[in-house]
């Protein structure tokens, strides 16, 4: 007779902690397809080169520390590689990543990503309403960073929030430039000395936008360049769980001291917007079989065009015979036409769109029992 061993099992995730160390090595040792989201802002390799002063002869404040420091652009090209396969690896195979830079890295990471197997799915442009201004007066004033938002493969089923967004930009569809400040004033940490605490701190603003973008209460949100833990501190406000990896005792120390201060929304705080696509399907035939609608039963356009229903659900207007989209868009000219904003009939004198029989049927489904 012969035993199987047990499997054995998968080590638990390090939920809403700060993970010391490399993140490579840190990776590592997390669960293969574990991770919903990844957001990155890995070093920019900024290839500084001496001091950067102001016309008053003041020394700027610049990004001069040991860890954005590479010997060569190969040296940062087989990092950028061995960190994006980790985060990869982790990633759920409908899970998405978000990776933060700027001119001077922003196109390697791209390559490097597709390579990878990446899908990338838009690139976003953070332009900075209040950016440090060029002091050397020789190039442009840098007042922008990149975005690269990539699901985990071509065919992945990734979370976006579509309306969510809508909604957050005042019903105007979210374009791909967001106009957002950098840190300033009191959402800029600082340490003992009163400096900045991390000089590349990103703000609270540009991190709820993404979270809010593209994942749900309740995912794992990693990112492996904590810093002074933006992520984290968004993630908990936003009712997400998160995992953050640094090396810097310093960066550590002053992210575990944010994040103890923050404090998580209620529940019905983080309920957004729902994606209309995400609503059970109702065809227009149902409204007729339930008798909600008549076969016979006459329907008019916002012009005040008529139409009569058919038993199977279609519709006749004149010449025209089709679908409520259908009738629609060939009554307007249109490529399409959504047929449940479009339609009207008439009750007790006045028009009722169509589409409140629809929300009437959803709204049986969701009060049914599972």
């Amino acid at each position: 007779m012969t035993t199987t061993k047990p499997d054995k099992a998968a080590p638990a995730l390090p939920l809403n902690t700060i993970i010391a160390g490399d993140c490579i090595a840190a990776m590592r040792a997390l669960p293969e397809a574990s991770i919903d989201l990844v957001f990155a802002d890995p070093p920019y390799n900024l290839q500084l080169r001496g001091d950067l002063h102001r016309p008053d002869n003041s020394r700027v404040d610049a990004v001069d520390d040991a860890w954005d420091r590479f010997a060569s652009f190969a040296d940062y090209d087989g990092f950028t590689r061995a960190w994006l396969a980790e985060a990869r690896r982790v990633l759920k195979p409908d899970g998405a990543i978000w990776v933060i830079g700027s001119y001077h890295n922003i196109f390697r990471v791209g390559a490097a990503l597709q390579d990878h197997g990446f899908w990338i799915l838009n690139d976003v442009v953070w332009r900075k309403s209040n950016p440090m201004p060029n002091f050397r007066g020789k190039r442009l004033t840098n007042a922008h960073e990149t975005l690269i938002w990539a699901s985990k493969s071509e065919g992945a089923k990734y979370t976006f929030n579509y309306e969510a967004l809508k909604a957050l930009n005042e019903g105007v569809q979210m374009r791909s430039d967001w106009v957002l400040p950098i840190c300033t004033g009191h959402e800029r940490l600082k340490d003992d000395a009163g400096d900045k605490a991390h000089p590349t701190q990103k703000p609270e603003a540009l991190l709820h936008r993404v979270l809010l973008a593209t994942t749900n209460p309740g995912d794992v949100v990693l990112d492996p360049f904590f810093g002074t833990g933006t992520t984290g501190a968004v993630a908990k406000m936003l009712g997400r769980d998160w995992i953050g990896i640094e090396r810097e005792e310093a960066y550590r120390a002053v992210a575990q001291a944010r994040l103890d201060r923050v404090r998580r929304f209620d529940r019905a705080a983080l309920e957004t917007t729902a994606s209309r696509r995400a609503e059970p399907r109702v065809p227009f035939g149902q409204l007729v079989e339930r008798g909600m609608l008549r076969p016979g039963e006459v329907l008019v356009s916002p012009r005040g065009v008529t139409a009569k229903v058919r038993a199977d659900g279609t519709l006749i207007a004149n010449e025209a015979r089709g679908s409520i989209h259908q009738v629609g868009a060939h009554l307007e000219g249109a490529p399409s036409c959504n047929g449940w904003t479009y339609w009207h009939f008439m009750r007790d004198g006045r028009r009722v769109p169509i589409d409140l029989l629809r929300q009437q049927i959803r709204a049986e489904m969701q009060d049914r029992p599972a």
